[in-house]
């Protein structure tokens, strides 16, 4: 049986920077020891709900993590001076240990016995089967419960529960801390009679109280001061929602927010020179890449497809586009990713080489195909013009047809769009979260069709494997499969960029791009 026991629990808030009074770039005004602390930020959308088990999008994902608290979290370290999240290292937080039998199928969570909810309520291991019943059930997290692998799951008494998995799998605890995984009030949301409830109501642990949510407006958030885990250090925070990113800019640059998330590629070198402001720009596991459908012709024949990769004009698309805000994207796999491995790439811009592969493929003069633009990022736009450019040079005719967000993302799911260009970020940053979502045969987000046998194989050889080496050579040979087979053209990865005012500090990166509020601190 291996056991696992912090000395002292640490919570997602834990490495919190000592802070004094607000200063007046976003914060509060007054001035004094005692002067509340007070952020405002800046976000380009108003989320679409505040159930953690439905969530996803960084505006919702971000309320469920500061009103929520999960069993585990993750571990943060230093690099380079900013402090970065590890996923594949895993902290206590409402679990204070958990033991692991000899067969790695077994987890048995001893829960905090200090813990209450927002309510008032004493956390149980009640509310954690409840959770897990919730987030089997529900439409959003269900699938996530299923790539951890879990079984079964039951309370043995009160403070602890066992949850059992259908094999060895080295993704269960990298997914638990995930907002996905919030352990909510069962009690509470069960008085309001049951899951819907929880789409505008909160019932968490977590570090701040949502005072108010107005999707169209703002938010506002207050420190729970009731906190079983390490204080925050701000007391308030406000997030406007400002859909036009021309807007976010001005309101950093005036000083009007202390925090702004969506930033502009080619507003970042502007704001850099701009007193007061600091941008924090890292590269990130979000990738950005040119799909085509692998069964609807041409795109069925391996050669076309293997073509377009050939045509892109990666150079343009990362200095003329993102302004050096991106780098080439090498593998179906992250650079920052670990088991990345892009030894078998071979797509630099060859148009002759597209040409003969276009030969082989039985279209020496080219063809025809549609193209779906998803609206609402700017970026996407002015890449698909310059590839459409290019692969004119080949002889291949790209019609472009714009879409606006809901109605792209209701099209992909019929995965009968022939042709897109999609980014995706891995919230873990493992190869097996990373393609098992997107390129293994009937995944979740696999609606460009592509199948491969060997890769579903490795795939499931490697979710089972303990050791990381042997993992990686598993995930190495399948990312030389689908480099091969090019279901995706690669475009670039990004940076992530997040502005924050001078004195405003603690941001730690996660490779889900949510930023924790409870982590900052604003100084004078």
């Amino acid at each position: 049986m291996k056991k696992f026991r912090a000395i002292v629990a640490l919570t997602a808030a834990g490495a919190l920077l000592a802070g004094c009074s607000a200063n007046s770039n976003a914060n509060s005004a007054d001035s004094g020891d005692d002067a509340p602390v007070s952020l405002t930020a800046a976000y380009s959308e108003g989320g679409t709900t505040l159930n953690p088990y439905e969530a996803n999008d960084v505006t919702s994902d971000t309320f469920v993590l500061a009103a929520y608290d999960q069993l585990v979290t993750y571990d943060t370290e230093v690099v380079d001076g900013q402090a970065t999240a590890k996923t594949d290292s895993i902290s206590p937080m409402l679990a204070e240990s958990w033991d692991v039998d000899d067969d790695a199928t077994e987890y048995t969570f001893h829960l905090r016995d200090d813990v209450t909810f927002q309510s008032g309520n004493p956390l149980t291991s009640a509310d954690v089967v409840g959770s897990l019943d919730l987030i089997k059930a529900s439409s959003s997290a269900s699938f996530l419960y299923d790539m951890a692998g879990i079984d079964s799951y039951e309370a043995v008494d009160d403070h602890t529960v066992t949850i059992t998995l259908t094999g060895p799998n080295h993704l269960f605890l990298q997914i638990l801390p995930m907002y996905s995984f919030s352990i909510v009030d069962t009690a509470l949301v069960d008085e309001n009679g049951g899951a819907d409830w929880l789409a505008q109501n909160t019932a968490g642990s977590g570090p701040y109280v949502l005072d108010s949510w107005d999707p169209a407006t703002e938010a506002a958030l207050t420190r729970n001061d009731d906190y079983w885990g390490a204080e925050p250090q701000i007391d308030d925070v406000t997030v406007r929602f400002v859909s036009e990113a021309s807007n976010r800019v001005q309101l950093l640059s005036r000083g009007e927010v202390g925090l702004a998330l969506e930033l502009p590629a080619k507003d970042v070198a502007t704001l850099e020179d701009t007193d007061g402001v600091v941008i924090d720009s890292r590269a990130s596991n979000k990738e950005l890449f040119f799909a085509m459908n692998n069964e609807i012709a041409p795109f069925d024949d391996p050669k076309v497809r293997q073509a377009i990769s050939y045509a892109i004009p990666t150079d343009a698309l990362i200095d003329d586009v993102m302004q050096g805000q991106a780098s080439p994207m090498t593998s179906s796999v992250p650079s920052s990713m670990p088991g990345f491995d892009d030894s078998t790439y071979a797509y630099h811009e060859d148009l002759d080489k597209a040409k003969e592969l276009l030969t082989e493929a039985g279209y020496p003069d080219g063809f025809t195909f549609d193209f779906t633009l998803g609206g609402g990022f700017q970026d996407w736009a002015d890449d698909a013009v310059l590839i459409q450019a290019e692969l004119a040079k080949i002889g291949v005719t790209m019609n472009i047809t714009n879409m606006a967000r809901a109605q792209f993302l209701d099209a992909l799911d019929t995965r009968q769009v022939q042709a897109y260009i999609s980014r995706w970020t891995s919230f873990v940053n493992d190869p097996g979260y990373h393609l098992g979502l997107l390129l293994t045969t009937d995944t979740s987000s696999n609606y460009m069709n592509y199948s491969n046998a060997e890769v579903d194989a490795l795939w499931e050889k490697a979710a089972a494997e303990p050791d990381v080496d042997v993992r990686n050579e598993y995930y190495a040979q399948m990312q030389a499969l689908i480099t091969e087979d090019a279901p995706w053209a690669y475009l670039y990865e990004y940076n992530i960029v997040v502005g924050l005012q001078e004195g405003t500090t603690g941001y730690t990166s996660y490779p889900d791009g949510i930023v924790r509020f409870a982590q900052l601190s604003v100084e004078d």
